[in-house]
């Protein structure tokens, strides 16, 4: 993808540059959902075992499952999504919806995202999060909470990032 993009044009490019942080040990992927009392979805698990923990992705890219991107920087709105995923127990939650929620959101965006992680951001307060557990696990969601609503994007982490790839 780097080659096909050589001046770092595509959105967010500037930010992730095409490049894989190292893939996480197992020992740590374990004992992340130990702590988070959480199974990850199989194809995200391997991802990180794997491939790598991002931060070559969609948009901005991929956030990291246990360290933060030290090009975030304080105060960046994803930093603080970030930070409110690793709370203790909020990751463990029940994910709250069985339907698309559509359009304009009008309560807080966080009483939502209970039981998914932040993927990576679109921007302008818009989120891709992989839904951790219930019926809809696995799924990759898109909150936009002033446009459109929180709803699926794709049934999978492996789709998700795929598709990214295969976009021009």
């Amino acid at each position: 993808m780097a080659a096909r993009d050589p001046g770092r044009e595509r959105s967010g490019a500037d930010t992730h540059r095409y490049e894989l942080a190292p893939r996480l040990p197992e020992a740590q992927i374990r004992g992340f959902e130990e702590c988070h009392g959480i199974d990850l979805p199989m194809e995200y698990r391997s991802f990180v075992a794997e491939v790598g923990d991002g931060p070559a992705g969609p948009c901005h890219g991929l956030m990291p499952l246990t360290v933060p991107r030290p090009e975030a920087g304080e105060g960046w709105a994803v930093d603080s999504e970030w930070r409110e995923d690793r709370l203790l127990g909020r990751l463990a939650e029940p994910f709250p919806l069985a339907e698309p929620l559509p359009g304009r959101i009008g309560a807080p965006t966080d009483v939502l995202t209970r039981g998914t992680l932040m993927l990576a951001e679109l921007g302008c307060g818009s989120f891709f999060r992989l839904v951790l557990n219930g019926p809809r696990a696995g799924e990759v969601w898109l909150i936009d909470p002033d446009w459109g609503g929180f709803a699926p994007v794709s049934p999978g982490f492996r789709a998700w990032y795929t598709d990214w790839l295969k976009t021009p």
